[in-house]
């Protein structure tokens, strides 16, 4: 699984010219950063350029990270009960400012219940605790695939 998604990765190199880019942030007061650094560190070894953006952002700086770095995909994660009001602040934020076209997923501690309200408010794919990286990433690259190739 981890050579077929690093193939897809390169596949995305060699037609846009360069890799798929993430960056991964932690808005809000949540202090817990272990599994987004692991998502970053794997997403990493399987291709991606990952920017990882510092603790405590709002939404309108991690927005304004993303549209510098020109990302094409924010993972925005969440174990502090923020989700519901950060992550669609930082979709609104970024179509405020430009980045309308970036993908945005959300990770973390995040209830089941709550998904339908974050896809409705722009989110393309929720990864729940335990999601294993080979599928978080596999859905990533298949939202990429399916914008960009």
């Amino acid at each position: 699984v981890i050579e077929a998604l690093k193939k897809r990765t390169a596949t995305f190199l060699a037609k846009q010219g360069r890799r798929p880019r993430l960056m991964v942030t932690k808005i809000g007061k949540d202090v817990h950063d272990r599994g987004f650094m692991v998502v970053a560190s794997a997403s990493e070894d399987i291709g991606f350029d990952v920017d990882i953006s510092p603790m405590f952002q709002t939404p309108e700086e991690a927005a304004k990270m993303a549209i510098e770095n020109d990302v094409h995909v924010v993972g925005a994660s969440s174990l502090a009960a923020g989700h519901k009001s950060l992550i669609p602040s930082l979709i609104e934020e970024l179509g405020k400012i430009g980045g309308k076209e970036i993908i945005v997923v959300a990770g973390g501690v995040i209830p089941p219940g709550d998904y339908d309200f974050l896809f409705k408010a722009g989110v393309k794919a929720v990864f729940g605790p335990g999601t294993p990286i080979t599928d978080s990433a596999d859905r990533t690259m298949s939202l990429l695939e399916e914008k960009y190739l």
